[in-house]
């Protein structure tokens, strides 16, 4: 049995291309396309999987792109449970502007799922026979999926003694939060929308963070700050990282990554300070590839020795 499960509820073939300027009206001529697997928990256990944990990744998938996923995954020897749901698999599709470096990233709201589809993510992971060590709960929820379903595996994970891991957005943020997780993954801009407060600064970015640990809504809160680095938080301990003076390729998947980085470490014993750098030399080596290719060990153990955590 897997020692990390994640669960991607609405994931996605990226596409990815390149144009000299973005401008409207015109047809843009780009570059040839990239299309690698995306979606959260995909994205999390591709890292897993490729820094050597053992990791399975549940997923649905339906339609032509469901199939093309499911392609693209197994081209990756990638360890994994494909739900079959009746709508089509949606498609994500960047533009790097080249005169800009900006990245302009259209995200679609993916297929309907049915009440027996998305039932059937919850029985699958309530089937295993042997809890796994974490439960790994990633990325948006898509139509039909009701805004709890996070929290009521969440419940069940910890019914089953499984840490929770949370990193989504919106009412299903704050759902699972109720339920309660051990760890949570907000960006600054969720953890602004959850709270309904400006932060401004540091002191008040930590004390929200503060606030989700003393509420026992998380035993662990990891806010990820673009290019101002993370912070990592909990009952007893700031840790604060800045980011590393990288060249940014692309940003989609940097925080899957990190996410996948910290919690293989946690699941080897590491120390938070130790897997916390884990985490930040994942999100820099995603940052230097293109689409949603993900970073690879070599380059993660590379950056690892360059973070500094204060």
């Amino acid at each position: 049995m897997p020692e990390i499960v994640t669960i991607t509820l609405n994931p996605a073939v990226d596409v990815a291309t390149a144009i000299e300027r973005v401008v409207d009206t015109r047809k843009l001529r780009c570059s040839a396309a990239r299309r690698d697997p995306g979606g959260g928990g995909i994205n999390v256990a591709r890292v897993i999987q490729r820094l050597g944990g053992d990791c399975t990744g549940f997923y649905v998938a339906g339609g032509a792109t469901g199939v093309m996923l499911g392609q693209l995954l197994d081209a990756e020897a990638f360890v994994g449970v494909g739900i079959a749901i009746t709508g089509e698999t949606r498609e994500n599709f960047s533009v790097l502007e080249q005169c800009s470096g900006l990245e302009y990233r259209f995200v679609l709201p993916g297929p309907t799922l049915a009440t027996t589809e998305w039932q059937r993510c919850i029985d699958e992971f309530d089937a295993l026979q042997v809890a796994p060590r974490y439960l790994v709960m990633s990325g948006s929820l898509p139509p039909g999926a009701p805004v709890d379903i996070y929290a009521r595996l969440a419940r069940l994970a910890a019914a089953r003694g499984t840490r929770a891991v949370l990193d989504t957005s919106g009412p299903a943020l704050g759902a699972a939060l109720d339920a309660g997780v051990w760890l949570v993954k907000p960006s600054l801009g969720e953890l602004r929308e959850l709270t309904g407060q400006p932060l401004i600064d540091e002191s008040e970015w930590i004390g929200a963070a503060q606030h989700i640990v003393r509420a026992g809504q998380a035993r662990m809160v990891a806010v990820t700050l673009g290019e101002r680095g993370a912070l990592l938080v909990t009952e007893d301990r700031c840790l604060r990282a800045a980011a590393l003076p990288t060249k940014v390729c692309s940003s989609i998947g940097a925080g899957d990554s990190f996410v996948g980085a910290l919690i293989w470490a946690l699941n080897r014993n590491a120390g938070i300070d130790e897997a916390f750098r884990y985490g930040m030399a994942a999100a820099a080596a995603t940052l230097l590839g293109a689409g949603t290719a993900l970073c690879e060990r070599g380059e993660i153990e590379r950056l690892y020795r360059e973070i500094s955590i204060g």
